[in-house]
């Protein structure tokens, strides 16, 4: 046993030699061959340990985060992960991995979509510039799986002891947040060009996507292997149990998880046999309530004053599908790059006061839809948000005379 901790004492020290040698100006591929010729494999617990010792010993978490993506490229497909525990199907880890998988098949489009401008002879399209802004709007969907990292899984960590890596890790996200919205803010000038767009992404949009790509190294080779280590079954049911608050990154859980030990009624289930409502005209159960707005014959979205999706009903016979990664995203980006700017009107004149709704009606699949927007005030006037209201009129447009007596569908 003293030989496996002194060598795993030795391996820390190593480690730590090599990322100082990065902080001292040494090239990553000389880094790189040493850790190679040195270290065949590393426990991902040793590296946090290693981050962690480095702060604590007087390294600046901003030299750890400037040193961050350089240490993580030495260190990539170096690290042993054999020890690592299972993931069931459904867990809050085994989630943000789908999540990834998610990220990635995004930051893969867009790497092809700039290697495919770059080779070509043509102009800039407007279809593919649109195309881009789609993709990178999809990309801001990674804040959610950030939160639930920073305000959910973080916070048990330094319960555990462990505060550096996370503080490391947030700064990153940070990082890319600023990149991505950068990276739309640059698809959003006006007569962007092909030779524009180039040069821009070499400076923001590829370290934007880079990002995203090398954080989900990060979390699988280490943070989500020495999370499943430090923190019990309960720790992680209570982050379960919070993660829709947040909402999730380009993917809706098929499994629900809960531990064996656990209450077997559903998360979904807990959560609907809430506390009774109270309403100045009558009141329900939150079963009731939901079971009276998923009977409705129309769709119904809800975006609150902060612009956020936070609520849509689950009708038999929705028009437009939803699933639960829209929830808590910017309602901007659920909506097609195009259609964008009617979005930040009618938010901007609802929010304003200057106007209350705003319909629209088209022909869809052989349907005549109506689409209305209502803006919502509460008694003093204050805007708190929008409703969205979906309904397809085609069978009420062919009624004829009247019907008086009674007949089921």
């Amino acid at each position: 046993m003293s030989e496996l901790i002194n060598n795993s004492q030795e391996r820390k020290t190593k480690l730590k030699e090599l990322i100082l040698k990065l902080h001292a100006g040494e090239s990553q591929e000389n880094v790189r061959h040493e850790l190679m010729e040195g270290l065949k494999g590393i426990p991902y617990g040793e590296v946090v340990e290693v981050e962690q010792e480095l702060i604590s010993e007087g390294l600046p978490e901003e030299e750890v985060l400037r040193l961050c993506d350089a240490h993580s490229a030495v260190l990539e497909g170096h690290i042993d992960l054999s020890g690592s525990k299972d993931i069931p199907d459904g867990h809050p880890v085994d989630v943000m991995i789908q999540e990834n998988k998610e990220l990635k098949k995004v930051t893969f489009q867009i790497s092809e979509m700039l290697e495919q401008l770059e080779y070509s002879k043509e102009a800039l399209s407007q279809e593919q510039l649109m195309r881009m802004r789609g993709l990178f709007n999809s990309l801001t969907d990674v804040d959610k799986h950030y939160q639930r990292k920073e305000y959910l899984l973080f916070p048990y960590l330094e319960k555990e002891g462990i505060t550096g890596p996370p503080k490391v890790m947030w700064g990153k996200h940070d990082e890319i947040r600023e990149l991505i919205k950068g990276s739309i803010e640059i698809l959003h000038t006006e007569d962007l060009s092909k030779e524009d767009l180039l040069a821009s992404a070499e400076i923001i949009l590829q370290p934007a996507i880079f990002g995203v790509e090398d954080m989900t190294l990060k979390e699988e080779e280490i943070l989500f292997p020495m999370s499943m280590d430090k923190l019990s079954e309960a720790d992680w049911y209570e982050i379960s149990k919070q993660s829709l608050e947040i909402g999730y990154c380009l993917y809706d859980p098929l499994t629900e998880w809960t531990p064996e030990w656990a209450d077997k009624q559903s998360i979904n289930e807990a959560q609907k046999s809430g506390s009774h409502i109270q309403l100045p005209s009558g009141g329900f159960s939150a079963e009731e309530l939901l079971c009276i707005l998923n009977t409705l014959p129309v769709d119904i979205t809800f975006v609150d004053k902060d612009d956020k999706v936070k609520f849509f009903n689950q009708s038999s016979d929705r028009i437009f599908q939803r699933n639960r990664a829209i929830l808590n995203r910017d309602v901007r980006h659920c909506h097609p790059p195009a259609s964008a700017h009617i979005v930040d009107k009618i938010i901007e004149d609802f929010r304003s006061g200057a106007q209350s709704s705003a319909p629209f009606w088209i022909n869809k699949g052989g349907k005549f839809i109506h689409i209305e927007y209502f803006a919502l005030r509460n008694e003093k006037g204050e805007y708190l948000g929008t409703l969205e209201v979906s309904h397809d009129l085609s069978h009420y447009r062919s009624l004829e005379g009247e019907q008086r007596i009674l007949s089921y569908k």
